[in-house]
């Protein structure tokens, strides 16, 4: 790479380079724990009356958490390879989970991580670009269990995801916890890095739950049981407010599930069941690097790729709109240089700022074309410029002319409905995705915009849920504006930059990706 591109982090590296007691010499070890599907609102640092993750609030208070923190896009294979490139999906080209072996960038993650002398692993969830001869150590799991099915209790739990809880599964699961992925997730993870004594080493946990199908084993099956739940703030009622997209998704959820309605509390209930589970998962993991004086000398990242409506709008899952039960995500910085923050960082940030983030961490160089901003100034008490982090955009949609239900094409033509199979639909699908739409988030206010110049505008405090749209509304006409230039001023922004030009024009970078 071309030094000359860009401000050199090397020379920053000595200040803000992590080390800890016991190896003084060494670079910090980094630990990604991901959920896939996780909201973030369900916690008790954010008032959430129940005990869904007591141990990550522990570890927030005592840390650095984020209450404005968002994905790029609310599905799965956007968000991962944005979170591994800094790039957002309009850069990268994966704007859908069917467009991963379309993307582009110039170096990522793995790339850096493996330059600077990491040891590379990856135990659960992949669903990114990233490949298993990428890492040193890869042991993948997914929604339907683990890939590699060596033993009989990976192939009984993995068909009893296939076929049984294929989609969701009302009663307790027929398998001890010790049996889930989270569980076995962990195992695998804490003994690959108890063997990582000579190099630094960057691990990816990566669950698949509480993602579909929504199923837990006892004892958390019945911690969260539907009557002690407190009620969501929406329902099928609040639809009609929301758009066709919403409509359309409630449609096939209904053909898909046609007791869903009555089926939803249970639902929640198992979806915070799995959170819990995890929850617990992260507290042995957490504790054992302790035990074992790594702490010290790790920097944990904790987050999910996007979230899930959980029943708002009495629907599961994701797939229509940019919701905040969808966009908006849980994320946690913890362990080695992190300073302590009281309360909340008052900073939107983004699954795109990981990236750059961990470079300035580990005294690598930001890569060309990565478009997050690193965080490691804020995380470890140093200077930052607020206005840098005063907005986020999210994008959602992969372009054209929005499908309807007008068209002939059905759902089952389509591939989103598999007939007569409760539970078996795709909720990113031609209707929910087809599009293109915009949102950006300033404060306590949130402006989405599609491709049709239809606008959405919402003050987030005093409606949490989105269902009362003031876009337009001439009160609000100064707001609307400044939010418009908000969005206008990001979509510049996160113009790719590659190709830089080949000659002559000095292409200049600020060393922490800032533009402020």
């Amino acid at each position: 790479m071309n030094k000359n591109i860009y401000l050199s982090l090397s020379a920053l590296s000595g200040a803000l380079g992590v080390v800890s007691v016991s190896a003084q010499t060494s670079k910090p070890n980094v630990i990604i724990i991901m959920t896939d599907q996780q909201r973030a609102d369900l916690c008790g640092r954010e008032g959430f009356p129940m005990a869904v993750t007591p141990f990550a609030d522990s570890l927030a208070l005592h840390n650095v958490w984020f209450d404005k923190a968002y994905t790029v896009a609310p599905a799965s294979t956007p968000a991962r390879c944005s979170m591994f490139t800094g790039r957002y999906p309009s850069a990268t080209h994966v704007r859908t989970n069917h467009n991963m072996k379309d993307i582009y960038y110039t170096k990522d993650m793995l790339e850096v991580f493996k330059e600077q002398g990491y040891k590379t692993a990856l135990v659960g969830k992949n669903h990114a670009h990233v490949k298993e001869n990428d890492f040193d150590y890869y042991d993948e799991y997914s929604h339907w269990g683990r890939n590699r099915r060596d033993t009989k209790q990976d192939k009984d739990f993995a068909s009893f995801l296939n076929d049984e809880a294929r989609g969701q599964y009302l009663e307790a699961a027929p398998f001890t916890a010790e049996e889930q992925n989270p569980v076995q997730i962990v195992n695998k993870a804490l003994s690959w890095a108890k063997q990582q004594k000579d190099s630094a080493f960057f691990m990816w946990i990566s669950m698949p739950e509480p993602h579909n199908p929504y199923q837990v084993s006892e004892p958390y099956f019945s911690m969260f049981s539907p009557d002690k739940l407190p009620a969501t703030l929406t329902s099928r009622k609040d639809l009609h407010k929301k758009g066709k997209k919403y409509e359309i998704l409630a449609e096939l959820e209904d053909q898909s599930c046609p007791n869903l309605q009555e089926e939803l509390p249970r639902l929640r209930g198992n979806y915070l069941g799995m959170i819990r589970l995890i929850d617990d998962q992260m507290k042995r993991l957490v504790r054992e690097l302790q035990a074992s004086g790594r702490y010290e000398n790790t920097i944990f990242v904790i987050l999910s790729d996007h979230g899930d409506y959980c029943g708002e709008y009495g629907l599961i899952r994701k797939g229509a709109g940019v919701a905040e039960c969808l966009t908006r995500i849980p994320m946690i910085w913890a362990g080695g240089g992190v300073q302590p923050h009281t309360g909340a960082m008052d900073a939107h940030v983004s699954i795109a700022d990981i990236f750059p983030t961990l470079c300035t961490a580990i005294g690598a160089d930001i890569p060309l074309g990565v478009q997050g901003r690193s965080l490691w100034p804020m995380l470890t008490g140093k200077p930052y410029p607020r206005k840098e982090f005063s907005s986020i955009m999210v994008q959602q949609g992969f372009g054209g002319e929005d499908f309807t239900r007008d068209e002939t094409l059905t759902f089952s033509e389509e591939g989103a409905l598999t007939p007569n199979k409760i539970a078996h639909f795709d909720e990113l699908n031609t209707w929910t995705q087809s599009g293109m739409l915009r949102m950006v988030r300033q404060g306590d206010w949130k402006l989405v915009l599609d491709s049709y110049g239809r606008g959405e505008l919402y003050n987030l405090k005093a409606d949490p849920s989105e269902i009362n749209n003031l876009y337009n509304n001439k009160k609000q006409a100064a707001r609307q504006m400044e939010l418009l230039a908000e969005l206008m001023t990001w979509e510049l922004r996160v113009q790719d930059p590659l190709p830089v030009p080949r000659s002559r024009y000095h292409f200049k970078r600020n060393p922490y990706n800032y533009h402020f």
